[in-house]
């Protein structure tokens, strides 16, 4: 087991936050893991460092789960994979694959680690698509005092403890359930008037399997439109929404009032699409595509900060209105925003828990000073519409404002002094924002 003390700084991948846990373990099995944890006065998971807060520090230790036997195991018959903790979305999928199977959806970026997607609810796009922890059958942690639990749906807790933010413990592995593998196509469309959006926002977002919208708030427009097509597969279970009759079926000709992309695009404009997934509908498989990044791109720390906010989707094109009034705002300090939608799940701390949900995603310039007073400025624009805060980004709700919004708060909070009575998985994050 590989152990680093004090001395030696570590930042998430944005560097935004630099961590003060006075110690870093890489336990190489799970009975190593259970004595760290057991030994640790506090601790907190470290994974590939993609939160834009604080969430991930410990005032004791981190522990990182790399290091653990990376076995997929898949149930062909069940459609289920169990998958250690440790690895990333783009370590998966091929196994997965290869196989014969996939993933429901995947979040724009494949780097990100499985546990630590779904312990923040990240989602992808799609108006059938949930957020990737729905996919979740079951999970195995190591709990405060080193033993090793497992829930499973149907278990009372389970909706609570699968978007958990590490305040129960540290999940060892989690139970996948998949599909059969697919290809999807891939098309960009420019110049999209916002004003199209207040008729045609749900029929623009049926149009493929996962649709993403991007704007740079500089002109009342849509920057791009990134279509995700199932191509050319007959299998249900990735066929969850029709196409709607105005889906483009090349991208030859305006759509609406927006324009085909004659080459591949970034979603940031000006910038170089060599990182990002093929487009121009040119088929691959479903993990080359679903992302809008390429899980072979190594992406540096990140010159950027992310802040996300969702809200039920009927009232998205309001909600867009009311962000545009702020354009001034948000330009000069956005890289690009980005709206996908999620359907509705039973997850307690899930932003989309019982409501099909619009995403609003802003991708920052890496200036905390000029950002955080137009993340309050969006909250309060947004605070008619009971938007909930994405767990893993930068925001500045207070306790209140999150308990109102996430219901079933008390209830998960009652699950962690179950499971953490002594607090061994608080931290400061814990303590603002949950008042634990």
């Amino acid at each position: 087991m590989n152990v680093d003390s004090a001395g030696q700084s570590r930042t998430n991948w944005a560097g935004n936050v630099t961590y003060g846990a006075a110690d870093f373990y890489r336990p190489a099995t799970i009975g190593q893991l259970q004595g760290v944890v057991a030994r640790a006065a506090q601790i907190k998971v470290l994974a590939t460092g993609h939160s834009f807060n604080d969430m991930a520090d410990s005032p004791g230790a981190q522990v990182n789960l790399a290091d653990l036997i990376p076995d997929v195991e898949v149930d062909s018959a069940a459609g289920l994979a169990r998958v250690p903790a440790g690895l990333s979305y783009g370590q998966l999928a091929p196994r997965l694959d290869d196989k014969g199977f996939a993933l429901r959806n995947m979040a724009s970026l494949p780097h990100i680690s499985v546990a630590g997607a779904c312990a923040t609810a990240t989602h992808g796009s799609g108006l059938a698509n949930q957020n990737l922890a729905a996919s979740i059958a079951a999970l195995e942690f190591v709990t405060a005092d080193g033993d090793l639990v497992e829930l499973s749906r149907g278990d009372d807790s389970f909706p609570g403890a699968v978007v958990h933010l590490g305040a129960l413990g540290v999940v060892t592995r989690l139970v996948l359930e998949t599909v059969p593998s697919f290809e999807v196509s891939q098309w960009v469309y420019e110049g999209l008037p916002l004003e199209v959006l207040d008729d045609h926002f749900t029929e623009i977002m049926s149009s493929g399997y996962s649709v993403s919208m991007f704007t740079d708030w500089r002109a009342p427009r849509l920057t791009q439109i990134w279509i995700k097509q199932l191509h050319d597969d007959p299998n249900p279970y990735a066929t969850p929404v029709p196409l709607a009759a105005t889906a483009p079926p090349v991208a030859e000709a305006p759509w609406f009032a927006a324009t085909p992309a004659p080459g591949e695009r970034n979603p940031v404009p000006g910038a170089s699409a060599d990182s990002c997934t093929s487009q121009l509908g040119v088929p691959g498989r479903w993990y080359e595509r679903l992302p809008h990044f390429r899980s072979d791109f190594t992406p540096s720390a990140g010159d950027e900060l992310q802040s996300e906010f969702l809200l039920p989707i009927e009232q998205a094109a309001p909600a867009i209105h009311t962000l545009n009034q702020i354009s001034d705002s948000l330009a000069p300090v956005t890289w690009i925003s980005e709206f996908r939608v999620i359907k509705a799940d039973e997850l307690w701390l899930s932003p989309s828990y019982r409501q099909d949900t619009v995403a609003f995603h802003f991708t920052w310039v890496p200036d905390m000073a000029a950002v955080l007073p137009v993340v309050t400025l969006v909250e309060q624009q947004l605070a008619p519409f009971a938007a909930r805060s994405h767990w893993g980004k930068v925001f500045t709700a207070t306790p209140e404002t999150l308990h109102a919004r996430y219901e079933r708060l008390p209830d998960f909070l009652a699950l962690a002094r179950h499971y953490d009575p002594a607090g061994k998985f608080r931290n400061a994050y814990t303590a603002r924002y949950l008042g634990r």
